[in-house]
Parts: structure tokens; C-alpha cells; sequence
């Protein structure tokens, strides 16, 4: 793969539909999916995803063209969150406005289901492998489940000082995995909503987790500034539990945290997007830094998802989704190929 160390790529690529390059210059910019900054964004298969943004509105886009598909109106405060459940057409939000929506791609314009409960800003979503069940967060110190069809509210755990910052379902099992303002890193067994394992607290607030897609690690993201905090921290989630590797870069806080789709072309890799406006691919072994980019004008990110074809999401609170792609040449690069 080449040398392990940070690179900061200024290559850029015009961007077309079918994802090839045309010629060498500025990144595409395409018209803006959101009339404010971009709070969360997640792919859906194959090649669209779902945003959510202060502008209130929910939006399914097509990354490769950056054309709006749909866009789906109904909260009264910014989207604070989105998610998608895998091999379906529905699409979850969360709000500040304290409710939780669904909407379906091909179905009205409207929610198809309201999830309300929350007494504070919900700040967490994680949607069940098959689809029947949903866990929420809020700042209220709570975690919610929900029967997806019926939007019944099946449980509600509250901890003392627990303010949810993100949840991700393992896949294929019922655990749902949750980050908070509290330090620590939560293992929910879904099934009698209580806590099965909490790993030792960190020294920052925890702001993001992701699972592997084989679901035998856990990673997490921590607050920072001046070049303290704002690491990642990789988890054992089957055998021993304990931490296995940090990942040491971001100048302020990191404020997304993904696994990459493995490749044949690519070591085990995990990505980062924080508040001091890059992004970075990370060796997931080894901690080394793989890459670094810094998308123009793109100030504090919010949000990563990953995408097929090497394709990273990236949401920023001031210019859209920047969309990254991850190239093996003589080095790892990472380089920005659209905005919108």
C-alpha cells in the first residue's frame, strides 16, 4: 500500500454521473442540497444517500450526480440525525424538535410513521438487522425502542447524566452500541433494553461509534481541542472487550467515526471527520494515518458514511457533502471529487 503516513492530497477531479474524472482542476461543485449546514448523512444502496441539515429537511440524493430525489418536509427544528435500514425503502430521522420520523423513498410526501417520547433534542438512531424494531437517544438521558409498524414505544431505559451522542446496531446480533456525553461507551442488549457491557470511560465525551460489518469490533470518536482528545478508539466487542488501537491526529474534536468497506486493494481501514475540517483514512491495525483531506471551505464536518467504490460521504455544517473518494496509487490518497 505504500508508505503509512499522513498525506494531505491537493489532487482534484472533475466529477461526473457515471463517477469518472474529466480532466484535472476544482472539484465539481454542484447545486446545494441543504439551505443550511449539513448535520448527518447515510448511504443507501446503491448509489444514493440521506441527509438531514438545520434547513429542517430531509433529503435523498444521488452521490454520483448530486441530483435530489426526494426531499421530505415535516420537522419543526434541525434534523439532527439519519439512518436507513439496510435492503429497505425507509429512511429514519431525529430532531431537535424532540420527535423521531420515517419516511418511505417511493411512498407520500409525508411520514409514514412518527416516533414521539423524547423530552430533549433525540441525538440518536439505530435501526434492527431486520428491520422490525428502532432504538432512539436524546439528551434526556434516555434510550427508546420502538416497533417500527405499529411506532409503539416497546421500552425505555434512562441513566442518570447518560446524553446520548450516537447509537449503530451490531449487525446480526441485538445489541445496539451508544455513545455519550458521560465518557463512556454502552453495549444495550435490545432485546430487555438494558446495559450488557460498558467499556472503561475515556477522558473525553464520546461522540460517535460505528461496528464492523462482521460485528467483532467497535469504534468510537472523542471530543478535543488544541490537539487534545479527538482520537478514535478501536474495541474488541466479542473476545476480551478491551481497547485495542487509537488513532491520533485531529486537532479538535472528531465528530464522525466509519469502517471502510474492505477491498482487495486495501488493508483494513477506518475513517475520521472532525471539527478541524479534514478527514482522515486510518490503518486499522496499526493506527498509521493513511491519508489526510482537507475539503475547501468545508469548516467543521459533521458526518461521515461510506460508500461503495471506495466513496466517502462527508458532511460539513457550512459548505454540504464533500464526496471523498479513497485511491490506492503509489500512496493512499484521498481526494475530493464533488461538492453539493
Amino acid at each position: 500500500m505504500g508508505k503509512l503516513h499522513s498525506k494531505i492530497s491537493l489532487h482534484t477531479t472533475k466529477y461526473r454521473a457515471d463517477g469518472s474524472g474529466e480532466g484535472t482542476g476544482p472539484a465539481g461543485q454542484l447545486g446545494p442540497v441543504h439551505t443550511d449546514g449539513v448535520t448527518s448523512v447515510a448511504a443507501l444502496e446503491p448509489d444514493l444517500c440521506v441527509s438531514g441539515g438545520g434547513d429542517k429537511s430531509v433529503a435523498v440524493c444521488s452521490w454520483r450526480s448530486g441530483a435530489v430525489l426526494r426531499r421530505f418536509l415535516g420537522h419543526e427544528r434541525e434534523v439532527t440525525k439519519v439512518t436507513c435500514a439496510p435492503d429497505s425503502n425507509r429512511v429514519f430521522s431525529a430532531s431537535r424538535d424532540k420527535t423521531v420520523m420515517m419516511w418511505e423513498l417511493h411512498g407520500t410526501p409525508g411520514p409514514r410513521q412518527r416516533f414521539p417520547g423524547h423530552n430533549l433534542v433525540v441525538t440518536g438512531l439505530a435501526v434492527s438487522p431486520d428491520v422490525s424494531q428502532l432504538c432512539t437517544g436524546s439528551r434526556d438521558n434516555t434510550v427508546c425502542k420502538w416497533d417500527i409498524e405499529t411506532g409503539e414505544c416497546l421500552g425505555r431505559a434512562a441513566i442518570s447524566r447518560n446524553l446520548v451522542t450516537h447509537l449503530c446496531w451490531v449487525p446480526g446480533e441485538p445489541y445496539v452500541i451508544q455513545t455519550s456525553e458521560d465518557k463512556t461507551i454502552r453495549v444495550w442488549d435490545s432485546r430487555e433494553l438494558r446495559v450488557a457491557h460498558t467499556f472503561p470511560a475515556k477522558r473525553h465525551i464520546q461522540t460517535c461509534c460505528d461496528v464492523s460489518q462482521d460485528g467483532r469490533f467497535c469504534l468510537s470518536s472523542s471530543s478535543g481541542s488544541s490537539g487534545e482528545g479527538g482520537q478514535a478508539t478501536l474495541w474488541d466487542l466479542r473476545q476480551t472487550r478491551n481497547q485495542v488501537c487509537e488513532y491520533k491526529g485531529h486537532f479538535q474534536t472528531t465528530t464522525s467515526c466509519v469502517f471502510l468497506p474492505q477491498g482487495p486493494a486495501f488493508t483494513p481501514s477506518v475513517a475520521t471527520a472532525s471539527c478541524d475540517g479534514t478527514v482522515k483514512v486510518w490503518d486499522q491495525d496499526t493506527g498509521a494515518c493513511l491519508a489526510t483531506s482537507c475539503p475547501p471551505g468545508s469548516g467543521p464536518l459533521a458526518s461521515l458514511a461510506a460508500c461503495a467504490g471506495s466513496t466517502l460521504l462527508c458532511a460539513s455544517l457550512s459548505s454540504g457533502i464533500h464526496v471523498l473518494r479513497v485511491s490506492d496509487r503509489a500512496d493512499l490518497a484521498l481526494e475530493e471529487v464533488a461538492a453539493f
